[in-house]
């Protein structure tokens, strides 16, 4: 199986739309969406292209194949917007050899960290700034954001292929974290 990652969109038609043109390109079966969608929130500046309507609508034209988990940024009135959930706090993908603990970061990340076993992967966005690594038992992984980036860094997707991780840059694609689990 091979997943997408996608974070903190935060309202921006152009990293919405170059999301889902590599996320058509990429053959990956689910695109997973970390939170923060529509909405920029009152700490960031307004992302380029700051257009939550139109974003819910390029959205939901792929809703079917959307795995997505609440921001601290995410509500109720964007879910009545978007066409797939996205108010749990967290979703889990279990995959053949571990289990990938989907969430934004905000309540549980690196510092909150939820029940896990060891070869694990915690999955989440929030921070903007991409990871791939192993701390202890557990991998944690963290696409950045594609349209807020902190850091210094570009903006960025994550990918997962058999037992790759690895975050991208969104617009040349250049590779900026990588990691491999449970190989």
């Amino acid at each position: 199986m091979k997943l997408m990652f996608a974070s903190d969109i935060h309202g921006s038609l152009p990293a919405t739309e170059r999301v889902l043109s590599l996320f058509n390109q990429s053959g990956a079966q689910w695109l997973v969406i970390l939170g923060d969608l529509l909405n920029h929130g009152p700490r960031n500046p307004l992302p380029d292209g700051y257009a939550p309507a139109q974003v819910a609508d390029r959205l939901n034209a792929f809703a079917s194949r959307i795995i997505a988990v609440r921001g601290n940024c995410d509500s109720e009135v964007d879910q009545m917007l978007l066409h797939f959930p996205i108010t749990a706090p967290w979703q889990q993908i279990l995959l053949e050899r571990c289990r990938l603990f989907i969430t934004h970061g905000h309540l549980f990340g690196p510092d909150n960290l939820p029940a896990l076993s060891a070869g694990d992967v915690l999955v989440y966005g929030h921070t903007h700034i991409p990871l791939a690594e192993k701390r202890g038992d557990i991998f944690h992984f963290n696409p950045g954001s594609v349209s807020l980036p902190k850091g210094g860094i570009p903006p960025s997707y994550g990918l997962l292929e058999e037992n790759h991780l690895c975050v991208m840059t969104l617009n040349d694609g250049q590779v900026i974290a990588q990691s491999e689990i449970n190989p």
